[in-house]
């Protein structure tokens, strides 16, 4: 296991059909259902963007159904 203090890799962040975030290598291909969202960097600051944007854990589908099932707009 590499040690992240000292981790010079660059690194994006990832997003999947559900906004489910993640970071990946980025001189690496995103696996098969993810892209690119826009932000590259270090670890630590694609962390920070993630932690930032990323406010409902929950999966896009399910927050669809709850939204239909208490009557809300999406």
């Amino acid at each position: 296991m590499s040690d992240e203090r000292h981790d010079d890799r660059d690194y994006s962040v990832v997003v999947n059909e559900e906004e489910q975030y993640s970071i990946w290598l980025l001189d690496r291909p995103v696996p098969a259902g993810w892209r690119r969202e826009g932000t590259t960097g270090s670890r630590s600051d694609c962390l920070a963007h993630i932690e930032e944007i990323w406010t409902d854990m929950r999966p896009l589908s399910l927050r669809r159904r709850m939204q239909a099932h208490n009557g809300t707009a999406t």
